[in-house]
């Protein structure tokens, strides 16, 4: 018994409502751009303080600086963690939260804090605050650049002294900033696909057929983000 033939045509496919429907909602105009939102210094967090803010802005500056290339806060990368905490992934609902809970257990074990992820940030960045006022003579955010820096450093190797349940704070910060300067730009980072565009990556374009035997060719075409905007 034969199999059905299931290829369609292209003028079959528009022909029909439900293609030509979704197409319709997918086309977006070559020229459209979403408006340019607030400067990160007028920006409203959904859940960092003021000072908690500025420590991000400054952190995640370093870790993605600025240069030939948009950095972090070309990119909106602290808009995306401070509206990551302010959801789901702050809250950790969708992670299994109940004890019994090891904090000084091998990090490879995994994540052994009782704390959320938001609840990390927040109580982590005073402690390393408070750090910074006792070793430097002010908080991270008003220091030098430079001084931030060997902060991060050992902050990253563990010489902070912050209690076992906070140990995870700069890991959570070099994720959720790798994060949110490749995450779609619907999350809130990524601004104008620039992460994408660095790497070449073409987000959420819909066909690559054209390209699947060109290997070693740059790919000429920009990313195209979730909404249809295009980079």
């Amino acid at each position: 018994m034969p199999l059905p033939d299931w290829k369609t045509t292209r003028r079959g496919f528009l022909g029909g409502g439900a293609g030509a429907a979704a197409l319709t909602a997918m086309a977006v105009p070559l020229d459209a751009q979403s408006p340019e939102p607030e400067p990160l210094e007028a920006y409203a967090p959904e859940y960092f303080t003021a000072e908690e803010w500025r420590f991000v802005l400054a952190a995640t500056a370093l870790l993605i600086p600025s240069g030939p290339t948009p950095g972090a806060l070309e990119t909106r990368v602290p808009v995306f963690i401070d509206l990551q905490l302010a959801g789901e992934f702050g809250t950790g609902d969708d992670w299994y939260m109940a004890g019994p809970h090891a904090p000084d257990a091998d990090p490879l074990l995994g994540y052994q804090t009782p704390l959320t992820p938001a609840e990390v940030y927040r109580e982590g960045i005073a402690a390393v605050n408070a750090w910074c006022e006792q070793t430097h003579g002010a908080p991270f955010a008003e220091l030098l650049p430079q001084a931030q820096q060997e902060v991060l450093v050992a902050l990253d190797d563990g010489e902070v002294p912050l209690p076992p349940e906070l140990r995870d704070l700069f890991d959570l910060l070099l994720q959720n900033t790798k994060e949110g300067f490749f995450a779609d730009p619907k999350y809130g980072g990524n601004h104008r696909m620039a992460g994408w565009t660095h790497i070449g990556f073409p987000g959420a374009r819909a066909s690559f057929l054209e390209w699947v035997d060109k290997h070693n060719v740059p790919y000429p075409l920009g990313p195209v983000a979730i909404s249809g905007e295009r980079g």
